[in-house]
């Protein structure tokens, strides 16, 4: 997924909780909120089969099920909409899944954990759980928030501490320079050599000559 290819309703299908009962069908059976309309972007997102026939017959809507009590939608209702190729797929009830949000990772203690087995050959970019083939995410979530995270790296290179302080070096360097530029040429001032002095130099007087006898 390509962040100019990421639809306006996919943070918001990744933020609404499924599986609550509808306000509008109390009474019905089965009036669970189990399904997500791509075109409306309504509140609420999630509705029941009840609201689906009465406001969204002729929408595309997809259907969110459940594996291990967290959120999955089939590749074949949402593939044709959304880039998934670098997501982690699954096969649940002979049906191929992505899951919707990060899942939480624990050990046997109950302590969470961030990095993927050593055993493990590929793992989420963004939670490092480890992944069963060769894709880049484990959800959907996950993708989004790898791609967040590549938008914001270039003001983040920008704005760093290291970058900061070359500028900061180079302008000290660029000073130093000029001060040793100015104190070399004091010195070549220094060592010219002064023009040789006038020496006052007095006309002697003749020789006194005697006056000749007679």
């Amino acid at each position: 997924m390509k962040r100019e290819a990421v639809p306006s309703w996919l943070q918001i299908l990744l933020a609404t909780q499924f599986f609550t009962t509808c306000a509008n069908h109390l009474l019905a059976s089965r009036n669970e909120c189990t399904l997500f309309c791509t075109q409306c972007e309504a509140t609420p997102a999630a509705f029941c089969n009840y609201c689906h026939s009465s406001n969204h017959s002729t929408h595309r809507v997809i259907q969110i099920r459940r594996s291990s009590y967290h959120d999955v939608v089939r590749v074949s209702e949402i593939e044709d909409i959304l880039d998934i190729s670098n997501v982690q797929t699954y096969v649940i009830n002979s049906a191929r899944v992505v899951f919707l949000n990060e899942r939480p990772q624990l050990r046997a203690s109950g302590v969470p954990i961030c990095k993927a087995p050593s055993s493990s050959t590929h793992s989420c970019e963004t939670c490092n759980r480890a992944l069963l083939d060769a894709f880049c995410f484990c959800s959907l979530g996950c993708n989004l928030r790898g791609l967040n995270m590549e938008m914001s790296m270039p003001s983040m290179v920008e704005n760093s501490p290291q970058s900061n302080g070359k500028d900061h070096v180079t302008r000290i360097n660029d000073v130093g320079s000029s001060t040793t530029s100015d104190k070399d040429s004091c010195n070549d001032k220094n060592n010219e050599e002064p023009p040789p002095k006038r020496v006052a130099r007095h006309r002697r007087k003749g020789i006194p000559q005697r006056a000749p006898f007679f």
